[in-house]
């Protein structure tokens, strides 16, 4: 499986980003990753493998580059509840700096980026995106409607600009919610604000989980959250992208 560190210019500088695609010699559809504030650290990486293992080429931007390089902090190999405040507590400063206009601005350059790459294909592209990653991700598709054919947001606050920004998606939708992130009720608000933008969706609360759910280098880890993960996402891909 080949992966590569590259630079992805950008109005305000250079994003390192990781990328993972096939072997084969051939084109492959593109997915912009967003990772949670974590960051690009083996977890993710191993994630983006996975993905690309099905036939995607996957780049996954460091989108905090504006204050370095990644590992923007250090982490230990497994982001316990007894370092997670602390690591949290310096990332705040770069998520409340991360501002609406800033991923506007950043997720043109990746989009620009991944689809010249000579590994990806023509067409369509799809996001997906893991806590703050899935706010991101939401807000790209939305951003890049003729572009964007398949959005995936996982235990993200995806709800958090309000539900009228979600009526002007034309992606193809699956949000999977942590039963922590979110109430029936707001799902279900969430969920009218998906039919009103008439777009076909599947959203809900994945069972038996916290906030997290899919990184396996965190406490919040859940194998079964994360295989429903993949359940949903590789459908979700396979019907909206091209394969060549």
């Amino acid at each position: 499986m080949p992966t590569k560190m590259l630079q992805i210019p950008t109005t305000d500088g250079q994003a390192d980003a990781f990328a993972a695609f096939p072997d084969q010699g051939e084109r492959h559809p593109g997915v912009l990753m967003y990772a949670d504030a974590f960051g690009i650290r083996p977890a993710l990486r191993e994630m983006a493998r996975e993905l690309a293992g099905h036939g995607y080429y996957v780049l996954v931007p460091n989108f905090f580059y504006r204050q370095g390089q990644t590992p923007l902090v250090e982490l230990p190999e497994h982001i316990g509840e007894d370092v997670r405040p602390a690591i949290i507590a310096q990332l705040m400063p770069l998520i409340e700096a991360h501002t609406t206009e800033r991923v506007l601005s950043d997720a043109d350059a990746y989009l620009r980026f991944l689809t010249a790459q000579p590994e990806v294909g023509a067409g369509p592209v799809a996001v997906t995106g893991y806590c703050i990653g899935g706010l991101l991700a939401t807000r790209t598709a939305v951003a890049h409607p003729g572009q964007v054919a398949a959005v995936a947001a996982f235990h993200g606050p995806v709800g958090a600009d309000g539900p009228e920004s979600l009526h002007k998606l034309t992606a193809q939708v699956h949000l999977g919610h942590a039963e922590t992130d979110l109430t029936p009720e707001a799902l279900g608000e969430l969920n009218q604000a998906l039919d009103t933008a008439g777009v076909g969706y599947t959203s809900e609360i994945y069972p038996g989980t916290v906030h997290g759910f899919t990184m396996s280098d965190t406490d919040a880890f859940d194998p079964a959250g994360l295989q429903r993960h993949w359940d949903r996402l590789l459908p979700l891909l396979d019907r909206t992208l091209t394969h060549s």
